[in-house]
């Protein structure tokens, strides 16, 4: 997380619509104390005893066989970015920068069973389709049978419990008003621009 209070993003509302509309995310640990990275799609669980991450991972990523024994990690949505040129602003003497959308969730990840793992794949193919609407909705029931079952055996399913969930939404909330009109102006339509422009 970015150390400046002004860019730190604490609503957990905010912090899950994130990770709902962006949920491709970086889970990045250290097991065996070499640093290991995956990158897999999530689904939010609000369960009744706090928040967590589902994802799967291929089994042969890094990350995979210590799923069982349970480790830490860091899970990472980048929902959008954009390098911020010091020519952009009214005022002189800048920098160049970047802003970006980022959160953050922590927590220990330990394995889940086959049942959880086809949930957690009906669930995020259900999530993805909705979204391209008006296309009919693919489901595994169009699979040949018995190929779902086999493809399934490739994959490792795991929890995270989030035990921290923050987020960093750097929008250039230091500058002057000024300054952030040149960098709205220059950014037009960009993810970023739009997200400036909404601020109060």
């Amino acid at each position: 997380m970015h150390p400046a209070g002004i860019f730190k993003e604490t609503d957990e509302a905010a912090l899950l619509e994130q990770l709902t509309r962006h949920p491709f995310a970086t889970i990045a640990a250290a097991p065996d104390g070499r640093p290991r990275v995956a990158h897999a799609p999530v689904i939010v669980r609000h369960l009744p005893d706090g928040l967590a991450l589902d994802f799967h991972v291929s089994r042969g990523n890094g990350l995979t066989p210590f799923i069982a024994g349970g480790f830490s990690a860091v899970a990472v949505s980048l929902e959008a970015d954009a390098y911020v040129s010091p020519d952009w602003y009214a005022g002189a003497d800048q920098v160049p920068t970047w802003n970006y959308l980022t959160v953050e969730a922590e927590g220990p990840v330990a394995a889940m069973d086959e049942a959880g793992l086809v949930a957690l794949l009906d669930d995020l193919s259900a999530l993805e389709e909705g979204r391209l609407a008006p296309k009919p909705v693919w489901a595994r029931g169009k699979m040949s049978p018995g190929r779902f079952e086999a493809m399934l055996r490739g994959i490792v399913g795991a929890r995270m419990r989030i035990e921290r969930l923050e987020g960093t939404f750097k929008l250039s909330q230091n500058k002057s008003a000024e300054d952030r009109a040149g960098v709205i102006a220059a950014l037009g339509d960009h993810p970023i621009g739009r997200r400036m422009r909404a601020l109060p």
